[in-house]
This record gives C-alpha cells, structure tokens and sequence, in this order.
C-alpha cells in the first residue's frame, strides 16, 4: 500500500465533503500537485496553500459583505431630510408664497315674520325692514410673480374686498396692504399688488411644470388659516371638468394632495419647483351626495401664466395705482368728500382690457365703508354713466356736476355695467344723500 498517495487521496476527498476514516492522519497539500509514488511534497508547498484559502475566503466574505450591506450604506447616505427633493422645491418657492386676508362689509335686511300677517288684518303700514351691516372676513393663499410685488390668486379669495382692504402676509412674517387690479371670473383668477416700495421673492412662470400624470405634487398654502402649510400626492389627471358650489371649473388639473380652506390660490410645485398649478378647489362630495378622498383641483400652469400676463397689461395701462390715487388729487375731490367714493378716468386701452365699452363712464375704484356709496350698495369695480339726469364719461365731469351740490342734498347717480359687444346691460339708479 503506498501510504503517501493514500494519504493525499483523503485529504482531497475530504475537501470535496466526503467523510474520512476517524483514525487516519490528513495534512493539507496542494491537490492540484501531482505526487509521484513514496514522495511527498516540499513544506513549501504545504505552508503556501492555507494562506492561499484564507486570501480567497475572506476576499469572499468582503464582497458579500458589500452586496448585502450597500443599499444600507446607500440609504444613510441620503438620510439627510436637507437632501431631499421635497424639502428643496418647497424651499425654493415658499419665500414666495403669501397669506391673504380680505374684509368685506356685507348687509343683511331683518323683517319680522309677523309683520305682513299684521298688516293684512290690523291694517297698519309696514315698518321699514331694519338693514344690518356685517363684516366677513376670508383667508386664502397666492404667491408673487413679479418682484414689483404682483400677486396672482383666486378671484373668490379677493372679490368684493370693501375699500380695498386686502392684507398680505409674507413667509417672513411681514404683513402689507394689497389692492385689487383686476380678475377674471371664468378663470377664478385675480391680480393684486403689494403697496410697498421694496423687491421681492417671486416663482417664474417661465418654466412651468409639463403635468406629467403621476408625478409628484407638492400643495402649498395657508390651510385654515394656520400659516403656510405643505401637502403632498401625486397628479391623479388633466383636463377636468367640474361644479363645485355651483361654480363650472374646466380644464383643471387633478391631484390626491390635500387641498383644505385657506389653501386656495396658492401654489401646486413638482419636485423641481416649478408651477404645477394653482388650488382652486376640493370636491367632498359627488354630484349624488357620495363622499370623496382625495379629489382636488388645481387651475393649470399655463392658464396661469397667460392670466398674469393679460393682468400685467392691464396694470400698465392704469395711469396710477389706486393707492397712489387715494393720496393725490382723486383724494381731495368732491365726489370721496360728498359720497365716499373714488373714481377714475376709464381710457380706450383699459376699457378694451376690462372688456368695457368704450367712451361711457367713470369706473369707480373704492368706497368707503360706512359712506353715503357704501350704504347705497355700490361696490368698487362698477361704473357711473350719470350723475342726475346728465352723463358722465370722466372724473372732471362728475367734479362739475358736484359743484353745486351741499351737505344734505339728495342726488340721483346711474351705475352699473355695459359691457362692449354685448345687448345686454346692467345698469340701475342709485339715490344717494351727501354727507
């Protein structure tokens, strides 16, 4: 029997995972090297292959170490919330994002239940209704799109906003009067602009978000009034078409993003923060009473940005900002002192720009809460044709057609609307008494 080939032959099987006899001797050779009968390898050899093993076993363990271990590694590595995408857009735009709080002064007419059953059988006049005035305030949300300081929001956050008080209130805490520019009832669109002689924060609109469905969207606004607050989903759907309180709202885009009160006319970023849109509105329910989850409605990107650049004609072709007019010469006429209101020459330009005919009234501007306009029910934004039984068509006009009128004098005004291209008009006449 030769032991040495014997000897070897074991130890290679028992490397291969075969068992060995208990009583028998191994030592660890090379198998690859060939042994010649009654020869043994040189120490050499033998000191060189378990080196060799433990090189290739730990070489092992370290790579699967590294395969099992590196998405971890890779996961720490971006644990960092400053990183995020999230983090960074709404970074990027809330400087720009604005708190808006309007008041307006409505009036509510009180009339006794009684009093027609009274009249009809005990045959006294009836009492005048009593009339109570009531002031609403509302919240809402938009950003700046201009350094100048123009705002773009929702025209249900700013509409009938009494004497032009709308305040706004900056991420840095800052609060300032605003006054309306101009708005659009189909779009649910609006423009306003801070008094403040000072640059600001503002979002381009010159690269918009393409609207990709299922991309992330981040909502943000001033929900419930807490302060800017952020909402996140993804974009669930374009182009539609709803009634939300029986208001028609076309071509909107759709997300599951949370979308509360407050939250309307703020902005909708994607994660690049670029304009996705703007919050309009929520559906709570369906047309049928089933209740909803995450349906809310944004006005799109580029409706927006075509919006803010029809209203920044519009505000060119104003001759002054209503602020300025209200400490100018409009300040100090007859028509504020008598009547409380402001008035403003209505040129060619503004009037193709509001959709006015052209060359007929004075568009009023503001009125001053509690003032003889103001308890008449005339609003900022509608226009004087006459004053008694003569037109108007400028404020030197209606200055002159004041001129004789004193405290106490009791004075016809027509107001209202004609729109150009159109039969149809919306005119009334207004008594009013100077104060």
């Amino acid at each position: 029997m030769d032991i040495g080939s014997s000897t070897l032959d074991s130890a290679c099987v028992s490397r291969a995972g075969f068992g060995v006899a208990p009583n028998r001797t191994l030592r660890s050779y090379d198998c690859t090297t060939e042994v010649r009968d009654g020869q043994r390898p040189s120490p050499a050899r033998e000191t060189r292959a378990l080196p060799r093993q433990s090189a290739n076993y730990a070489l092992i363990v370290i790579i699967s170490a590294l395969l099992i271990f590196a998405p971890t590694i890779s996961l720490l590595a971006q644990a960092d919330p400053a990183s995020e995408p999230a983090v960074l857009a709404v970074a990027k735009v809330l400087p720009a994002v604005v708190n808006i709080n309007t008041e307006r002064v409505v009036r509510k007419t009180l009339r006794d239940p009684f009093e027609d059953f009274y009249a009809q059988f005990f045959g006294y006049n009836r009492v005048r209704p009593r009339e109570i005035r009531q002031t609403l305030q509302s919240l809402g949300s938009g950003f700046i799109v201009d350094p100048d300081g123009y705002i773009i929001t929702n025209q249900h956050v700013v509409e009938r906003a009494a004497d032009l008080k709308i305040h706004v209130t900056t991420n840095d805490g800052k609060t300032y009067n605003a006054h309306y520019i101009a708005g659009d009832d189909k779009t649910d669109l609006a423009f306003i602009k801070i008094d403040a002689q000072t640059a600001f924060p503002f979002i381009n609109l010159d690269n918009i978000s393409p609207n990709l469905l299922g991309q992330t969207v981040i909502v943000v606004g001033n929900a419930v009034g807490y302060g800017s607050s952020i909402s996140r989903g993804v974009l669930s759907a374009v182009k539609r078409n709803i009634t939300v309180d029986d208001i028609d709202y076309k071509d909107l885009v759709q997300t599951d993003a949370a979308i509360n009160p407050g939250n309307s006319g703020g902005p909708v970023i994607d994660l690049s923060g670029r304009l996705v849109g703007i919050s309009s509105a929520k559906m709570a329910f369906t047309p049928q009473g089933v209740p909803t989850q995450g349906l809310g409605f944004a006005i799109p990107a580029e409706v927006v940005r075509e919006s803010v650049n029809r209203f920044k004609k519009i505000a060119q072709k104003q001759p002054k900002s209503q602020n300025q007019a209200a400490t100018s010469d409009v300040s100090t006429s007859r028509v504020e002192k008598l009547f409380g209101m402001q008035l403003q020459d209505l040129n060619l330009e503004l009037s193709d720009a509001l959709g006015y005919v052209r060359g007929r009234g004075v568009l009023i501007t503001a009125v001053e809460p509690e003032s003889p306009a103001d308890e008449a029910g005339i609003e900022r934004g509608l226009m004087i044709y006459r004053v008694g039984k003569s037109e108007a068509n400028s404020v030197k006009q209606v200055e002159e057609l004041l001129g004789a009128v004193q405290s106490g004098t009791n004075l016809d005004f027509t107001v209202g609307l004609i729109r150009a291209g159109k039969q149809n008009r919306e005119l009334a006449t207004v008594s009013m008494t100077a104060r």
